[in-house]
């Protein structure tokens, strides 16, 4: 039996794997989506959400297996039970090139991360090694005025 793959989109996946709690599901989606403010400019999410049983329980690797071989980006987002059961709801990326590797962070850190590693401004791995001691990545510090 063939496996689901993922979809080809024109934004980025936030596939859901978790499907325990219908209101977490729903609050994720309305903080991925809100725009955030920075200095002079404000931030949208372009991305699609899938909301597939399909991909229900489905770990990095099995997600990695899913990924059509001719994909169109090099990451996505996934809404698992940990992202679900967290106080802060941090969401797991995934690169889908080069090491495969992975980080966690809050939803209203998607915007920067899907924008930058979109249009290629960042890699990847600026990104994970920016997580705090926990592993979630929550943002840049803010450069300090100078006095």
């Amino acid at each position: 039996m063939d496996q689901k793959q993922l979809p080809k989109t024109n934004n980025p996946l936030v596939v859901r794997t978790d499907f325990e709690d219908e209101q977490a599901w729903k609050t994720l989606r309305k903080l991925i989506s809100a725009p955030v403010q920075a200095p002079g400019d404000t931030f949208y999410a372009y991305v699609q959400f899938l909301e597939d049983t399909a991909f229900r329980g489905l770990s990095t690797k099995e997600l990695l297996a899913r990924v059509p071989g001719d994909y169109n980006r090099s990451f996505i987002f996934v809404v698992d039970g940990e992202a679900i059961n967290h106080p802060e709801f941090p969401i797991l990326i995934i690169e889908l090139r080069g090491d495969r590797g992975t980080f966690r962070a809050i939803p209203a850190a998607i915007q920067a991360i899907e924008n930058n590693l979109s249009i290629s401004n960042m890699d990847f791995f600026e990104f994970a090694r920016g997580v705090d001691e926990d592993g979630i990545f929550r943002g840049f510090p803010m450069p300090r005025e100078k006095t």
